[in-house]
């Protein structure tokens, strides 16, 4: 078994020193999604030959998943193109010719009710009831009026009162219930209805943050989140398009998929030497390959000459292989850094980064897609919105298991059936879609017609002939949809996620203990035999960085926000490397 060497001459800049033995970097990103492509794409075009993708499972995309049936094309995961004004996503899809405009206007009043510019949302209540055009209206005047004002806390800096509870939810509720109430013009029997919408609202508000609960989102935080100015926009052929033409620019011996990595070992200071017993890839590795992947003259990826050169960071992944890194982008979600973060890093993170992890939110958002043979709906609806009635006192979104379906906010209607057919789109959010996901498809479909044939009235509305539902939840490769801000954190929790390690201000008391070594497994005949002892006087700068939509902080939860923070974290080894590539090394 090899031994780690300390450098003897630890008073040369460490990264200079690895840079003249090896010419190139090695950067190992762990997830395809937006975020991982978007890296390596950047690294790639400005010159990193030795650069590796890693991806869990048996696709790219990550949560952009595109599923077609027929002639149409459903969207499991991201939808829209939020933003069109300085979106990279919207000017990577208008520039190919994908585009098709679903809102008017700059900012969609609906803001989840996007398949059609065209026709109204058909409220309806439990007792199989049209809630009137007018009241609708007022009452959505009313809501927006004061979800503009959750805004404000934070754009304004305006404090928040503890009655607030520093909840959107809580906020929102009682502001909107207290004007309800103290309206003179409105009978009781309106104010009950409007009083009961206002549940029905929080519901869509918690699918659009992947929240449980409303009750649970930030309040002095919310107006950080930016809207890009500009209509909202689908892609007919599919979200996934926008991935493809991402991973057209690399090259296929890049990515690695079904991959999943176990441990990312980082700050093993004089790192780890290579000798040829530990030659941690095999024979089949495509990263040796120069292929199309190299620039010019420059050496074949992965070919390292120094026996004994050392490498600060140590990726283990399942199946037990182990590859040397000198950089590592991990771009997985936030639902997995909370299962797994305690396992996934050796050393342990810094205690700030694992308080930002706790402290951040993020929930299941699911759809339902609902295929029927023929439309029960009128031409003018562009969704059914459920309204019950008897939640009007609720200060609550949480149901009991088996009341999970009291979750579905509403269907949508896809839009226009001569590309979807009579498709219904459902949402489902928090602990609830959880419950949904473990049920099979038949009793879902079979709940959901119910509800359908109860808000609707018509007792004669058959099942539909097909179901397609996603489960981002319970799916461990991402443990949930996307980021928020929840209540007890605030942006600067997402700049914590997204901080390099080492933290070079104050690397030996924030890294946490460096005497932690690669596990005993690791040792096995089965795995390449190394011994990880630190050295403390070379410490490498950015072993680990972090990507994903939790990671930046205007745009977290959106696809915009996954490839900028790709984008971000490639930039930030492309100007460390700046002058190794200028000089044409």
């Amino acid at each position: 078994m090899q031994s780690c060497e300390s450098s003897g001459d630890s008073a040369d800049d460490p990264l200079s020193r690895g840079l003249r033995r090896r010419g190139q970097p090695r950067v190992v990103v762990i997830g395809a999604g937006l975020a991982g492509l978007a890296a390596a794409k950047a690294l790639l075009e400005q010159g990193f030959t030795d650069v590796t993708v890693l991806e869990a499972s048996s696709r790219i995309g990550g949560r952009v998943q595109s599923v077609k049936l027929g002639h149409a094309t459903f969207e499991l995961g991201a939808t829209w193109i939020h933003g069109s004004h300085g979106n990279p996503i919207y000017h990577l899809a208008e520039a190919n010719g994908l585009l098709e405009e679903t809102t008017d206007g700059e900012r969609s009043v609906g803001r989840i009710s996007l398949y059609s510019k065209n026709g109204v949302a058909c409220y309806l209540t439990n007792r199989g009831c049209r809630v009137p055009k007018d009241v609708v209206e007022e009452f959505s005047d009313l809501y927006n009026e004061v979800y503009n004002l959750t805004q404000e806390f934070f754009r304004h800096g305006k404090p928040v009162n503890a009655e607030s509870q520093n909840s959107v939810g809580v906020f929102t509720r009682e502001e909107v219930r207290n004007r309800i109430r103290n309206d003179p013009d409105d009978p009781e029997a309106t104010k009950r209805l409007k009083l009961a919408m206002i549940q029905q609202y929080l519901k869509v508000e918690s699918c659009e943050s992947s929240s449980h609960s409303m009750d649970e989102v930030s309040l002095s935080a919310f107006g950080e989140w930016t809207e890009i100015p500009g209509a909202h926009h689908i892609i007919p052929s599919g979200f996934m398009r926008v991935v493809e033409l991402l991973a057209e620019g690399i090259p296929a011996h890049v990515i690695q998929l079904g991959k999943p990595v176990r441990c990312v070992h980082w700050d093993q200071a004089s790192g780890c030497p290579r000798g040829p017993e530990i030659e941690p890839r095999g024979e089949g590795d495509h990263n040796h390959d120069a292929g199309e992947g190299s620039q010019g003259g420059e050496e074949p990826r992965g070919d390292r000459q120094d026996e004994d050169e050392q490498w600060p960071v140590v990726v283990e992944c399942e199946d037990c292989e182990v590859i040397p890194a000198d950089h590592v982008i991990v771009t997985v979600s936030l639902g997995v850094l909370k299962r797994q973060y305690t396992s996934f890093f050796r050393p342990s993170l810094p205690a700030e980064k694992v308080a930002a992890i706790h402290r951040l939110g993020i929930g299941t958002t699911d759809k339902i897609f609902l295929e029927f043979e023929e439309p029960f709906w009128g031409p003018e609806c562009n969704s059914l919105q459920f309204v019950w009635e008897d939640e009007a006192e609720s200060r609550t979104l949480t149901y009991p298991p088996e009341l999970w379906y009291r979750k579905i906010c509403g269907f949508d209607v896809l839009y226009p059936p001569e590309r979807y057919g009579h498709v219904l789109s459902g949402w489902i959010c928090g602990e609830e879609a959880l419950v949904m996901e473990k049920c099979d498809d038949e009793a879902v479909a079979e709940i959901c017609t119910e509800m359908l044939r109860q808000f609707t009235g018509n007792p004669n509305i058959p099942k539909p002939r097909r179901i397609l539902r996603s489960a981002w939840g319970s799916n461990p490769y991402f443990r949930g949809s996307y980021s928020y801000t929840q209540v007890g954190s605030s942006g600067a929790d997402v700049e914590k996620l997204a901080k390099p390690l080492p933290y070079t201000e104050s690397s030996k008391t924030a890294q946490g203990s460096s005497s932690e070594q690669l596990p005993g497994h690791l040792l096995s005949s089965k795995c390449p035999e190394q011994s990880l002892e630190p050295n403390r006087g070379s410490i490498k700068p950015m072993q680990v960085l972090f990507s994903g939509e939790a990671t930046h902080r205007k745009y977290y939860s959106t696809t915009h926000g996954a490839l900028l923070s790709g984008q971000r974290e490639a930039a930030r080894l492309i100007e460390m490397y700046r002058d190794l590539f200028q000089q044409g090394t």
